[in-house]
């Protein structure tokens, strides 16, 4: 008996579901296709059925993570509310964000493997980053992006070195001296 195309699509999605997650957490290179089809309880055989190769399952593993990422950040705020510079730098630069890296910003968390993947990869994160910047330009109320570049770019850059390091007290003190910096700048209109 053959697989409706809705148990297909299922399986699919279980697929990216978990892709995602894992390379949030371990990066693209860590992602095993054995590993992963045995973890979401179907044949290494069956990722071709879904699959033309591990490049393209990398890609649309993480569009979902970039687009997972971004769910996340939606559900937390106020639809109706203007986000500000203040709250979304603190949300961003906070130790719950630092510490959840398989469901945080998947940009934060694969930036330095996307900046050394295929050309594939980094067309699939481009239009994320520039979102970033957009909404980072839109809290700070410009009409020019150069202080939502700096903002981002310092962000992401903060949330990964502040991963990196092993003494907790270093770490948060690398998220707060960054987050009063573009607290700051926001201020400094």
């Amino acid at each position: 008996m053959g697989h409706s195309q809705a148990d297909k699509a299922r399986s699919r999605e279980r697929i990216l579901n978990e892709a995602a997650t894992q390379i949030r957490d371990a990066g693209l290179d860590a992602l095993s296709i054995g590993s992963l089809m045995q973890q979401v309880k179907l044949t290494h055989g069956g990722f071709y059925g879904h699959f033309a190769s591990r490049s393209e399952l990398i890609a649309a593993a993480l569009e979902q993570a970039l687009n997972a990422g971004e769910a996340t950040a939606r559900a937390s705020r106020d639809p109706d509310k203007q986000v500000g510079v203040n709250s979304l730098v603190r949300s961003y630069l906070s130790r719950t964000h630092r510490d959840s890296r398989k469901t945080g910003c998947a940009i934060g968390a694969l930036i330095s493997d996307v900046g050394r993947a295929d050309e594939q990869c980094r067309a699939v994160m481009e239009p994320h980053i520039e979102a970033f910047i957009a909404k980072v330009a839109d809290a700070f109320d410009d009409d020019d992006d150069a202080r939502a570049i700096v903002a981002v770019s310092a962000m992401v850059g903060a949330l990964a070195v502040s991963r990196v390091l092993t003494d907790p007290k270093r770490s948060d003190a690398i998220l707060r001296t960054v987050r009063d910096g573009i607290v700051a700048m926001a201020s400094d209109e």
